[in-house]
């Protein structure tokens, strides 16, 4: 994360010193180790608690952060890979318009402001909507999973009145 950090500063300071997939392609690593740790927890957690929930929901939203990074990356080595409906003028995606189009599309909302045009960001769109979708259906099997286990065990532990 320090490079990363380190980059963006640089870029922000001085804009022309050094190209945005200095700071982007870092980033992406960090947000998919941060995901991928998120997730493992998650689905190795022997019970099913308020941490296991609360790692469940940070997981998803840092694949949202994740994916932004993509469509960022994408936008930066491809411009004009996305269309902007309201700004027809507009060509080029920034950071909010980044995370506000992969929350859209994680959740498969879809309002179709922001739209991707490139062959790129198509694909990365589409792959963002499945992984929303089974992110979803996996994680809430794993809890209910993990209800259902705790359950016998709590009943064995009550002493009958």
């Amino acid at each position: 994360l320090i490079p990363a950090l380190i980059a963006k500063w640089i870029s922000h300071s001085y804009p022309d010193a050094i190209s945005p997939i200095t700071y982007i392609t870092p980033l992406l690593g960090f947000g998919l180790f941060v995901a991928v740790q998120l997730l493992r927890f998650t689905l190795t957690a022997p019970r099913g608690d308020f941490q296991v929930l609360c790692a469940g929901v940070a997981g998803y939203l840092m694949v949202a952060l994740l994916w932004a990074f993509a469509y960022l990356l994408v936008d930066r080595t491809a411009p004009s890979s996305f269309a902007f409906e309201n700004a027809p003028g507009r060509t080029e995606l920034d950071g909010f318009s980044a995370l506000y189009f992969s929350m859209v599309t994680l959740t498969t909302v879809g309002y179709g402001d922001v739209l991707p045009v490139a062959k790129a960001a198509r694909m990365l769109a589409m792959m963002e909507a499945a992984v929303g979708t089974f992110y979803v259906a996996v994680l809430m099997a794993r809890l209910v999973s993990l209800h259902m286990t705790a359950l016998p065990a709590e009943r064995s532990q009550r002493t009958p009145e």
